[in-house]
């Protein structure tokens, strides 16, 4: 009898440290912008510099640069938010300045692939790039047609549509060009 009752306690200990562990591993990330702002016993300045909204459908994206500047630290991301309306909350991407640039490569690749995948005429085809801090930018084709969109957070349903290929490729290189001139004036 105890060895039974040793064997049925061994497993529960263990199913709860399984379960625990899962736990952990589920907890949220945080994005580069929540690391870099949350830095407790520093000062931190946070400057915003507004960018062109971005057409999106049935709304715009309200779109800017956000400087924090720590100590004698500087990191800059790109703002990407979709107001909150009567019917949703709104929806907010911090993209870093090294992960723009890698999506700006990206979505130059998504542009040369677009026709191809298109002229494939698949029953469905999804094409997109994603960063670390969960954004993601893309294209799905269906019925011959290509579908862009963005994903501005990971753990929400934050999927906007975009009108034009062309308006996301504007956007995101006149963001970059943006924030390499605040790095040359900040010498940072």
């Amino acid at each position: 009898m105890k060895k039974i009752l040793l064997i049925f306690l061994a497993l529960t200990v263990s199913r709860l440290a399984i379960q625990a562990q899962q736990d952990k591993n589920l907890e949220k990330q945080l994005t580069k912008f929540e690391e870099f702002s949350s830095k407790t016993g520093v000062i931190v300045k946070f400057v915003d510099v507004t960018l062109p909204n971005l057409p999106v459908s049935y709304s715009t994206l309200q779109t800017g640069i956000r400087t924090i500047m720590r100590g004698s630290e500087n990191a800059y991301f790109y703002r990407l938010e979709e107001p909150e309306t009567s019917r949703s909350v709104s929806h907010i991407a911090m993209i870093e300045y090294s992960d723009l640039v890698e999506i700006n490569k990206a979505v130059s690749r998504l542009v040369a692939d677009v026709d191809a995948d298109v002229a494939a005429n698949p029953d469905y085809l999804e094409n997109k790039f994603k960063t670390s801090d969960g954004f993601e930018v893309g294209y799905y084709v269906s019925k011959q047609q290509a579908y862009w969109y963005l994903k501005l957070e990971r753990y929400s349903s934050s999927t906007v549509f975009l009108k034009r290929q062309q308006d996301v490729v504007d956007a995101f290189e006149a963001a970059q060009r943006k924030i390499e001139e605040l790095r040359a004036s900040n010498g940072k």
